[in-house]
């Protein structure tokens, strides 16, 4: 029997129906699941509640999927009037992105989580975009996925496994803004927003995207590069106690953000 990696994926917290029953409930989109299934993983649902880093003990890799917005607060901004956070999320994933990236777990964050990502290092959110850009052409309408091409840096993590062009559906309102110290922008739109972030100095494979590559079940190429890396990397008595492979500069703007976050929760 083939071991298939077991790749985390977060999930939502709120109120669901099944069956009778409408409660509050730990979800995913089954599309995400499918995604890391297809690929060859398996797929491991991590509920904001109870959910801490020492799970990426057991992990191979990390999928930080969609969802609400992140809390304004997180990046000293006062929220926009549109900012529709889901606080119980936020903390647990800003550990998980840091975590992952100090270990070296690969780590996809799709949408939600590449904006995770960036406020885990200390950057900031445009927090609605048609302000900016005159349209709503990412979030067409409730429930609507528009589609955004874009294009990719030559080198990048996102160019090997996409090429220097590609299209996918996307959903969202609110963008990266202030990029952090320590990821580099490696695809944009035509129209500037950003489309992607990178690691610029991590050993571990790491891609965050503003898009919803899981929307398309013919081109799972993101999620297959996700498994492939999860399967080939070592897995070693540092990695388990979670040591850090990452370079100075980078383990400096996670550990300034870290500081941040808890004197705003203080």
């Amino acid at each position: 029997m083939t071991d298939r990696p077991r790749i985390g994926l977060t999930t939502y917290y709120k109120e669901a129906a099944w069956g009778v029953w409408r409660r509050p409930a730990a979800i995913v989109p089954a599309v995400y699941v499918e995604g890391v299934a297809a690929a060859g993983g398996m797929p491991l649902l991590l509920p904001p509640v109870g959910s801490d880093t020492s799970v990426l003990d057991v992990l191979d890799g990390l999928v930080l999927i969609g969802g609400a917005d992140v809390d304004a607060t997180q990046y000293a901004a006062t929220p926009h009037a549109s900012t529709a956070p889901e606080p119980v999320r936020d903390a647990p994933e800003l550990a998980l992105a840091r975590a992952a990236l100090e270990r070296g777990v690969p780590l996809l964050a799709i949408c939600r989580g590449v904006q995770v990502l960036n406020v885990a290092l200390g950057g900031t959110l445009d927090q609605h975009l048609p302000d900016r850009l005159g349209h709503t052409a990412y979030q067409p309408s409730p429930g609507v996925f528009g589609e955004v091409t874009f294009r990719t840096e030559p080198g990048s993590r996102i160019a090997e496994v996409l090429g220097p062009e590609a299209a996918s559906p996307c959903y969202h309102h609110q963008g990266v803004d202030r990029v952090a110290d320590g990821l580099v922008v490696t695809a944009r739109s035509a129209d500037g927003v950003v489309q992607a972030l990178e690691p610029a100095d991590s050993p571990g494979w790491a891609v965050g995207v503003q898009f919803h590559p899981e929307e398309n079940p013919a081109d799972r190429r993101l999620f297959h590069a996700l498994v492939h890396q999860a399967t080939t990397r070592p897995r070693t008595a540092t990695h388990r106690r979670g040591q850090s492979h990452l370079g100075d500069g980078h383990q400096e703007a996670m550990s300034r953000s870290a500081a941040e976050e808890e004197r705003s929760t203080v």
